[in-house]
């Protein structure tokens, strides 16, 4: 019991000092400290991205998260790192946000008051700005624990209140603070930092960003962490990948042309989502609260080759905390799900059997469903709400038929 208090008090005095010295590179004082809100990230225009590199070598190396397939050179950057998850805010004034087009895979959930936040997950490709990053929640570490051992973590701070939200907490307990934990007040700058002039006129919540080579770099030189961790176990010795499929053939592409659901009701003119089949293409065109939903690095409309829809049960924590607007979600276990490829639907099932193993999909009768190679959207939405899909948006804006589907209360207009 004196160890475990004795550990306690080191962690707190850290995080204290640690959260100072961020603090302190974030403002400026009066003794006259440079502001680093001006900071641009100039360093990182020497880093080497996974798409600048023999972009006309023949792709034959399959990402072991999404099954996109690059070239060996590309591959040999990846090698020497272990997945990263990065926390992205999508409040509407922080869009268009920064490197989403570049995650292999992203989750889709409400942090709360009905404002959704993604988890993205980046292995395979290196983008130099992704954000604005924000804080972290119980759920989204429960998501990201199913990537192997000591996956990264970046964030800036997180829930704290005693209670069964407390994300910060979570991360003490799995014993990441200091380690696999990228917590921006533990983390010096320049590997975060401010840039108000990205997005000009929004609050400073949305001013933060971060460079996933600095933060990869940081793991390596400071916490011996790099495909290996400081026991030389390579991050995915227990890591399940999913299994993947190229697209479909043009002639066996389904009808299921647009997918249109919300996550909270009354948030839905800001957070309601479209995706488009884009049948030439094979993958799917996202419209987030009735606009197109742009990357600020590509200035491209963000896509998808697999749009996978969970159900979930979700709760209030009730921890005391602005009045109980700290959220649960459980995702351990198993619940319905549609999964969109191919220009087609799959009503199934998703499964977590504990927090340390990856999400799967199957269809309805217990097999799993390949996934089509490209990045993966994974959308969390509460049991019981609505989506619709079909050939048409007339076809699925109708008023609803007795046509309803068992998955969350789907609905489709076929």
């Amino acid at each position: 019991m004196l160890t475990q208090k004795k550990v306690f008090i080191f962690a707190l005095v850290f995080f204290v000092l640690s959260a100072f010295a961020s603090y302190s590179y974030f403002s400026v004082t009066s003794a006259g400290q440079v502001d680093q809100s001006s900071y641009k990230n100039p360093a990182s225009d020497n880093i080497v991205t996974s798409s600048d590199i023999a972009p006309n070598d023949p792709k034959t190396e399959e990402c072991p998260l999404n099954g996109q397939l690059y070239s060996k050179a590309q591959r040999a950057l990846w090698d020497k790192r272990r997945p990263l998850g990065i926390m992205v805010q999508n409040n509407a004034e922080a869009r268009p946000q920064s490197g989403l087009s570049s995650a292999d895979v992203l989750y889709e959930v409400v942090a709360e008051g009905g404002i959704t936040r993604f988890l993205t997950i980046f292995y395979c490709q290196n983008p130099k700005i992704v954000g604005s990053v924000r804080s972290a929640r119980v759920y989204y570490i429960t998501l990201l624990q199913g990537y192997g051992n000591y996956p990264l973590y970046a964030h800036v701070g997180g829930a704290n209140t005693p209670g069964p939200a407390d994300a910060l907490g979570e991360i003490g307990d799995l014993g990441w603070v200091g380690y696999n934990d990228l917590n921006q007040f533990s983390v010096p700058f320049p590997i975060f930092w401010r840039d108000p002039d990205r997005l000009p006129g929004r609050a400073t919540e949305h001013t933060v960003y971060a460079d996933t080579n600095k933060l990869w770099q940081y793991a390596a030189e400071k916490r011996d962490l790099t495909n290996v961790d400081e026991e030389g176990i390579s991050w995915d010795e227990d890591f399940a990948k999913w299994t993947f499929k190229d697209d479909a053939k043009a002639i066996d592409r389904g009808n299921v042309n647009f997918i249109s659901f919300g996550f909270w009701e009354q948030f839905a003119s800001d957070y309601n989502i479209i995706w488009k089949y884009n049948k030439e293409a094979n993958l799917y065109q996202r419209e987030n609260g009735g606009k197109e939903h742009i990357d600020f690095n590509t200035k491209k409309q963000l896509t998808g080759k697999d749009i996978v829809v969970i159900f979930a049960d979700e709760r209030a924590a009730n921890d005391g905390y602005e009045n109980g607007q700290h959220l649960l979600y459980d995702l351990q276990g198993t619940g319905d799900a549609l999964i969109f490829q191919d220009g087609q639907a799959i009503e199934g099932t998703w499964n977590k059997k504990k927090p340390t193993t990856n999400m799967t999909f199957s269809d309805e009768n217990g097999k799993e469903v390949e996934l089509v190679r490209g990045q993966v959207w994974v959308e969390i939405l509460p049991t019981g709400n609505k989506v619709s899909y079909g050939k048409t948006m007339s076809e699925i804006t109708k008023p609803a038929t007795d046509k309803s589907q068992k998955s969350g209360g789907s609905q489709t207009a076929e």
